[in-house]
């Protein structure tokens, strides 16, 4: 074989490697994605039982009900509820009128099955996206 025709075939080895690589690399990220949402886009969306979201909000006063390491909450946009289960322990900044950030899966589009909880940090700290959606609506 002459090394013209070698060449030309390391370099569409070489991209063919590349591009299965790519796509591999594009596959595996798209599995671990995790979207964020606000309560009134979910009543927008079908989100599917399986697929792991972010939802973001206030929690709503006078909605905390703790039954041991179980706490039921609303988390609110000022247009939309959605009620929020949790099975855990809460974090220390966790409290009713404050910004948090909850991650699971939807059960019904008013019904969130918290796995992680994230609260703000200080007075004056709200997660970007949450802070840029109450601020549109």
């Amino acid at each position: 074989m002459k090394p013209k025709c070698q060449r030309l075939l390391v370099i569409l080895g070489a991209f063919s490697a590349l591009g299965l690589a790519t796509f591999f690399i594009l596959t595996s990220l798209r599995d671990n994605l995790v979207f964020f949402y606000t309560p009134s886009e979910l009543q927008q969306k079908y989100i599917h039982r399986e697929q792991r979201i972010r939802v973001g909000g206030l929690v709503k006063p006078r909605s905390v009900v703790r039954d041991g390491e179980i706490v039921r909450f609303s988390i609110t946009d000022q247009k939309n509820n959605l009620e929020v289960m949790y099975d855990g322990l809460l974090p220390d900044l966790f409290r009713e009128g404050q910004g948090i950030v909850a991650e699971g899966y939807l059960q019904d589009p008013t019904f969130f099955r918290a796995e992680i909880v994230l609260a703000k940090h200080d007075e004056t700290y709200m997660p970007k996206e949450v802070a840029d959606r109450l601020k549109r609506e």
